[in-house]
């Protein structure tokens, strides 16, 4: 437990020197978020406010753009030879991930708070209640986590930082493949079939109907997603790093 505590400080430690990063997880969802919601959203109909439809998908998308960091300080402390030096020290095989995704966490937490407060200028009016607004974040929490697993363990296979950058990418590609921008049936029927039974779909129109107060219709679906995908980039992380840290 120790181990794992001091792993997470020294993340969190070096995520406090690594500002450019927490920016450009900040900078790029309010970027996409002013060019949909003053260039495009005239153009584009929702059935209701376009801030207010937009502004849930451009929250996953501020997760996403966090969690693939994580893939990258992965990388940068195995090719660099940190791992090996921690294994001469009474800590546990996974608690350098541990810390690296706590990390990843903490940087979310912070980007999304900033990029809510900044779509509330720009018109964003949730008429969530609180129970809601607890729902959305810890739904959004689950994501996270998964996310910061999955490209934890793209950082442990990776040969390099750019080509650990590279593995994530996927992750910043699907929420356009989504409803996060428009409805799914304006879409053409093949990429409408793609968006309607990929993960990131149920988990912005659940956080979407929490924080618009509308019925919620994929809440169970966006958990099991977000569940399954966790515990299966857990496992398949830790198993990378044991396995690569042997040889």
């Amino acid at each position: 437990m120790t181990g794992t505590l001091t792993m997470i400080g020294r993340s969190v430690r070096l995520s406090r020197r690594n500002l450019d990063t927490l920016l450009m997880s900040i900078l790029l969802p309010v970027m996409m978020m002013a060019l949909f919601v003053y260039v495009f959203g005239g153009a584009i109909a929702t059935g209701t406010s376009y801030v207010n439809y937009v502004v849930p998908g451009i929250i996953v998308l501020c997760t996403g753009y966090g969690a693939t960091s994580t893939a990258m300080s992965v990388a940068d402390d195995m090719k660099k030879g940190a791992v090996d030096r921690f294994r001469s020290m009474p800590i546990s095989s996974f608690a350098v991930l541990t810390g690296h995704v706590t990390a990843s966490v903490t940087r979310n937490a912070l980007a999304t708070a900033i990029v809510v407060l900044v779509a509330v200028g720009m018109g964003f009016r949730p008429s969530a209640t609180l129970l809601d607004w607890v729902l959305a974040m810890g739904l959004l929490l689950l994501y996270v986590l998964a996310l910061s697993w999955l490209a934890a363990g793209f950082g442990v296979i990776a040969r390099s930082v750019e080509s650990a950058s590279l593995l994530s990418f996927f992750m910043l590609f699907l929420p356009y493949l989504s409803s996060a921008f428009v409805p799914t049936a304006t879409m053409p029927a093949v990429l409408r079939a793609v968006s309607e039974h990929q993960p990131i779909t149920p988990i912005i129109e659940t956080v979407r109907a929490l924080l618009t107060s509308t019925p919620v219709t994929s809440g169970w679906l966006a958990l099991a997603w977000s569940g399954g995908l966790l515990v299966v980039a857990f496992l398949l992380a830790t198993w990378l790093f044991r396995r690569i840290n042997r040889r």
